[in-house]
């Protein structure tokens, strides 16, 4: 429910997911009007390397769903393609991301894909930062009492407000266009 407030900043609540072969991390961040943002979960599924890819993928689309179910986002965001050395790697991320996508889109959801440099830039200011210092600031910006564990949480939720950080300046810049 993507709402205007008085002082043009959206009301929107957004599912991140970082997609990966062994953890798929996911976190769910709402940004007040204001422009406050407040997070509502966040963690990863652990995928075991013993079950096979199909049985793999069919438990982050289920998780994700459920998640989608329960927390209701108005959008979801991932990061994008990025390039690779292993073939065989970059193929497995590219069906994880292909089932995000999936779950989104049966949810009737918008997917929107970021580069690893902007979702970086926009919560550190710096694309080349390192995932600690990704983790340090996704921690004070939601103002968690500790820092969301594993990394891939803490990367998901850098992703969502990487997202609502967008998001709130596209509708700015639409309201002062008018």
């Amino acid at each position: 429910m993507r709402v205007l407030s008085a002082i043009n900043c959206i009301h929107m609540r957004v599912l991140g997911i970082d997609c990966g072969g062994q953890y798929t991390g996911y976190g769910v961040v709402e940004m007040h009007p204001g422009g406050h943002l407040v997070c509502l979960t966040c963690g990863a599924m652990k995928l075991s390397p013993r079950e096979t890819l199909a049985r793999r993928l069919s438990r982050i689309y289920e998780g994700l769903g459920a998640l989608i179910v329960e927390h209701r986002p108005d959008e979801v965001a991932i990061e994008g393609i990025f390039y690779a050395l292993n073939v065989k790697s970059a193929l497995k991320l590219g069906q994880v991301r292909g089932v995000a996508m999936l779950a989104a889109a049966t949810a009737g959801l918008e997917v929107a894909e970021y580069s690893p440099l902007t979702i970086k830039s926009s919560v550190v200011g710096y694309g080349r930062a390192e995932k600690q210092q990704v983790q340090h600031m996704v921690t004070r910006l939601l103002g968690l009492a500790e820092a969301p564990e594993p990394m891939d949480a803490s990367d998901a939720l850098a992703i969502a407000i990487c997202h609502l950080h967008t998001a709130g300046t596209l509708e700015r810049q639409r309201v002062a266009a008018r």
